[in-house]
């Protein structure tokens, strides 16, 4: 479990791929000051599993179902990346709720700049929009955000400085792909009512019982 709250832009070292999976090598420091084998890393918001490491970079394998489905057949070697651990259960909790399991992606259609902020416009598949919420919170590359705009077809997202400089969202451009998670307690929520059976409660009932 993550919180979205970014700790440290990694560097893709080494991609080994075939046509189906891929393997990782990540350049990264902060990060690595406490990790073990088997510990879970989200990089830009896919959680991985930390198969071998040393002082300055670590290894990871991407499965297929993650190539598919994911912006990581898109890394290239030299590329940066958004790197936060899995959460402490007595850390702060400075994010949302973030899984690490993508649930799709998205292609960033605007970036503009606004007084001290910049708006990024975000273009994505129907399914996914029908999970957010304006003032609800998405993820984006592993970065918690808030959503303060949507369309039928876009999602716009507001960066403060900090953000904007200390992610990769400061170095992706217009046309760029991007992991989107929506936020899990609406999925539960929605998945809940979907189950629910239709409601015997009709129009035609509510007059023949004198309404």
């Amino acid at each position: 479990m993550f919180t979205g709250i970014i700790e440290e832009l990694g560097t893709v070292e080494q991609i080994s791929q075939s046509t189906q999976t891929m393997e990782l090598a990540i350049r990264a420091s902060k990060i690595l000051e406490d990790v073990k084998l088997g510990d879970s890393i989200a990089v830009n918001g896919v959680c991985l599993t930390v198969k071998q490491f040393t002082s300055n970079s670590f290894l990871a394998d991407v499965m297929p179902e993650t190539v598919k489905a994911t912006s990581m057949q898109q890394l290239t070697v030299g590329m940066h990346v958004n790197l936060e651990r899995a959460m402490l259960a007595n850390g702060r909790f400075g994010g949302h709720i973030v899984s690490g399991h993508v649930d799709g992606v998205a292609i960033i259609q605007r970036k503009r700049p606004v007084a001290n902020a910049v708006y990024v416009d975000l273009a994505m598949d129907r399914n996914l929009i029908a999970q957010c919420i304006e003032r609800g919170s998405i993820t984006v590359d592993g970065i918690s955000l808030t959503i303060f705009n949507m369309t039928d077809t876009l999602v716009t997202i507001s960066l403060i400085p900090h953000t904007y400089e200390q992610t990769v969202l400061g170095y992706k451009k217009a046309g760029d792909v991007v992991n989107i998670e929506t936020d899990l307690i609406g999925k539960y929520v929605k998945k809940h009512l979907q189950n629910q059976t239709a409601s015997t409660i009709t129009q035609d009932f509510l007059q023949r019982t004198g309404f």
